[in-house]
């Protein structure tokens, strides 16, 4: 059995292992308790968003099926390690031509990131599909459903996810705490909740490497364990350079930079979320994230993060004067 990665600990423990137990997603569930009480389950095709229960919902819909005895009737791959057709012709194939010695009578196949699968791979996973769908089931998982093959997608039944409700996200967090026995404040679930943008796997991986450091999990811990930047330093910078201050705003990015050692496209990508909430026109917050994308793209390339990032703030202060 691959080991989990030490980020992956919490995710792993606190995955749901009913389908009923899946978080924010009935309109998806109702659906395929249906299937599962029928013990007649389709081939499926899970997209969504990232950290939002597809896997999850996916194995949950194993332990419903078969029971104590889902894993010698499961196989989970993760199409991303070998993406190539040989994959499909070998292990796939091999475990989907073998009949099933449970009352089920077929067999599961998980493959996660199905849209890394390459043309040529998907082509002959669709013949694997026909010609075994009597004694195998398979439920692919991607983000982009777009990028999975139309023959493929007309012989499954899909199913979409929705991102997760912040509602939903403390939960999940406030269930961890609990089981974990942790300490934490207001701000700083609302960091977790800021910085993971919905995706409940971020959200497992915030709170163990937080609760490495200790019992007490604060606001400053989380940003220093997600080496994110905080907004309020980055509104404060965009402010400084708004209102003519650059020496000032310029110390501030220097600050982030080089003594909390941040890289320059998260630096950018807070301050692309920042500039909706300032006091400005709407006509310079459109020049404002037009000029963002453009200096994202030149960090991308290979230019300076400091360079680049000081040029943005110049032209944010050209902005406000014009």
């Amino acid at each position: 059995m691959v080991e989990l990665n030490d980020l992956e600990i919490y995710a792993e423990k606190y995955r749901p292992k009913k389908l009923s137990e899946v978080i924010n997603q009935k309109h998806v569930v109702e659906r395929i308790k249906v299937f599962v009480k029928a013990r007649n389950i389709p081939h499926m095709l899970f997209a969504g968003p990232t950290g939002v229960g597809k896997t999850a919902t996916a194995l949950a819909l194993a332990h419903d099926l078969y029971g104590k005895n889902w894993r010698s009737n499961v196989l989970e791959m993760n199409a991303s390690d070998d993406r190539g057709i040989s994959i499909v012709r070998n292990q796939v194939k091999n475990f989907a031509r073998t009949k099933t010695i449970s009352n089920v009578g077929y067999r599961l196949i998980i493959l996660d990131e199905a849209d890394a699968l390459t043309p040529e791979a998907q082509q002959a996973l669709r013949r694997t599909m026909e010609s075994y769908s009597s004694i195998s089931r398979f439920i692919l998982i991607c983000n982009w459903s777009s990028r999975i093959i139309e023959p493929i997608q007309s012989r499954c039944a899909i199913f979409r996810f929705k991102t997760l409700s912040e509602s939903d996200q403390r939960k999940y967090i406030e269930r961890i705490i609990k089981g974990e026995g942790l300490r934490i404040s207001k701000k700083a679930i609302d960091a977790i909740i800021y910085l993971a943008e919905g995706d409940l796997r971020r959200v497992a991986n915030l709170l163990q490497a937080s609760a490495a450091l200790g019992k007490k999990i604060t606001e400053a811990v989380v940003y220093d364990v997600a080496s994110q930047a905080k907004p309020d330093d980055v509104k404060k910078m965009l402010l400084l350079a708004l209102e003519g201050r650059f020496e000032d705003a310029r110390k501030l990015l220097h600050e982030l930079l080089l003594r909390q050692g941040l890289a320059g496209s998260d630096v950018i990508r807070e301050i692309h979320k920042q500039i909706y909430s300032l006091p400005v026109p709407e006509r310079i917050k459109l020049q404002m994230i037009e000029k963002t994308g453009e200096f994202e793209f030149r960090i991308s390339e290979g230019g300076s993060d400091l360079i680049q990032l000081e040029a943005l703030l110049a032209q944010f202060l050209l902005f406000k004067k014009s």
